[in-house]
């Protein structure tokens, strides 16, 4: 029998090597956090330990059964051969493609490594401590397991990724402590962080030599990566966007970057899964302003309430901007606003007699928000009116954020599909109702790490959907169910709300019911870690 033995023991490693880097992806995606990650695991037990392992169990159960029944070993090889080249057949061609691919950093590396030493010597003791029917019993075990190794893998090598991060994290931190010359730009917010980078790098553009921190590169190792690896001596500025899901978050990525110039775009009602209060939310934001040196420049956005309240709290040089004017501390505001298809057109206002018009591409009106928060720190780093009016024209829409795409068939997409929030999906909506348009349809999974008050906003936001759009094409059977009963309270026909289970199958539900002159909102898609 050691041939079979052989051959389980290959086919295990054929059949699960799939679902080991996808546990490796799911690690990925929560930071590699084994808290995190055991969260995940908790919260989608089904998908976790059943689907994805029916075929396999089912496959042993029947080897086990024909090594009692069967006498002729190759009749018993053969039956077994076809059996598991049928399941490993139905399982790949069942992999959807991931919206976030799994990169295989050198962390990753190093987790996949110690996973399969694990899961190797699981096998070992598998494979010389019991009989061959117990043995087939323990390959199911193991493979149904396959993510607690994972979580233990995580475990095992959190400690030691945090040695070799704060070599890292040292060598970028004396690189940027040692450029004297180089101004660090510091933002962070609830929402609006990215897109004020981009306006922020693109706006100083027009006078210095100006590095920002890619994408959503937001975390210490992501910021170590572009310090380490892309600034340079001829950069003048460093635009580092901060992100955090804890407490203290911020204070490390300051301890980092240095910031001499701090923008804070809002405080509001996201990561509350990790926060737990709005309170803790303000105090880890505010940890930006706390770590500006005695010189440093402090920026709030007026319209928010917590950063206003905010704004007074450390005697530094302070600036306010805000789309209204609310009062006479405000830097910069915003009037005579007109919203159109074709972007943004205001007239910029403020202290020392500024006033000018501005035209940019851009939709929503909270991006106009964001272009004073980056106006501010172009007069702060003493650009004038006509550099500040060509940097603005040449900004660019974010990807994925109320991003306006062509299409050859005459419907208007705006894609929305970056991490929604309360605030950002009122305003998409917003911006969805004044595009002129035949139909408006929204597809949507709703938002989430927004802890105990996740239902209550999406069930608004389907509220808010009711008022605005025609069709609702509502991802995730379960996720998308406090939506649905928003949109149902408000009146709206539930002939017109499709709930699918994954984005393939929200594409093809919309193109059955979408036709040119229609206007077509994608609002928020989800990682691959929230799959129901």
């Amino acid at each position: 029998m050691s041939y079979i033995y052989i051959f389980s023991i290959l086919f295990f490693i054929l059949a699960s090597y799939k679902e080991i880097i996808k546990q490796l992806h799911m690690a990925q995606l929560e930071g590699y956090r084994p808290n995190q990650y055991f969260t995940f695991l908790k919260s989608n037990l089904k998908s976790t330990y059943i689907k994805g392992n029916e075929g396999f169990i089912i496959s042993f159960v029947i080897l086990i059964t024909l090594n009692f029944i069967l006498k002729n070993n190759y009749i018993f090889f053969s039956i077994y051969l076809a059996a598991c080249l049928f399941v490993l057949y139905k399982n790949e061609n069942n992999k959807a493609k991931a919206k976030k691919p799994l990169v295989y950093t050198n962390r990753a590396k190093r987790l996949l490594s110690c996973d399969i030493l694990i899961t190797a010597a699981l096998l070992y003791i598998a494979f010389y401590f019991t009989n061959f029917n117990v043995f087939l019993l323990s390959l199911i075990l193991i493979r149904v397991l396959l993510s607690a190794v994972m979580l233990l893998s995580t475990i095992i090598m959190y400690p030691i990724e945090m040695i070799i991060q704060y070599r890292y994290f040292r060598e970028a931190q004396i690189k940027i402590r040692n450029m004297k010359n180089l101004k660090v730009i510091g933002i962070t917010g609830s929402y609006g962080k990215t897109s004020t980078k981009y306006f922020i790098k693109t706006i100083l553009s027009e006078k210095y030599n100006t590095l920002m921190t890619p994408e959503s590169f937001n975390t210490p190792m992501g910021i170590t990566k572009v310090i380490r690896e892309q600034l340079k001596d001829e950069h003048e500025v460093f635009v580092c966007e901060m992100g955090a899901r804890y407490v203290g978050d911020i204070k490390t990525l300051c301890k980092l970057a240095r910031p001499s110039i701090g923008v804070l775009t809002s405080i509001g009602r996201q990561h509350l899964e990790t926060f737990k209060s709005i309170e803790n939310v303000a105090k880890t934001k505010y940890e930006l302003i706390e770590s500006l040196p005695d010189d440093g420049v402090a920026i709030f956005n007026g319209d928010n309430e917590y950063c206003l309240k905010l704004s007074d709290k450390k005697k530094i040089k302070t600036y306010l901007y805000g789309i209204k004017k609310a009062d006479e501390k405000v830097f910069v505001y915003a009037k005579d606003i007109e919203i159109t298809k074709e972007g943004l057109k205001f007239r910029v206002c403020g202290n020392n007699g500024i006033d000018f018009t501005l035209r940019t591409s851009l939709l929503g009106k909270h991006n106009i928000s964001n272009i004073l928060a980056a106006i501010c720190v172009a007069f702060e780093l003493g650009l004038n009116e006509d550099e500040i009016i060509s940097g603005v024209s040449k900004i660019k829409p974010v990807p994925h954020r109320l991003q306006l795409l062509d299409t050859n068939n005459g419907v208007t997409v705006i894609d929305d599909a970056f991490n929604s929030n309360p605030v950002g999906a009122s305003e998409a909506l917003e911006t969805l109702k004044e595009i002129p348009g035949n139909k408006k349809i929204i597809v949507t999974p709703g938002m989430v790490e927004l802890g105990e008050i996740e239902y209550e906003e999406n069930k608004k936001l389907g509220e808010k959907i009711a008022q605005c759009c025609d069709y609702a094409i509502l991802v995730g059977i379960k996720r998308s169910r406090p939506i649905k009963e928003g949109l149902l309270e408000k009146g709206f026909s539930e002939d017109k709300i499709f709930v699918v289970s994954n984005l393939e199958k929200a594409t093809e539900r919309l193109s059955s019911i979408v036709s040119s002159g229609d206007v077509v909102l994608f609002e928020n898609d989800l990682p691959d870690n929230y799959n129901e």
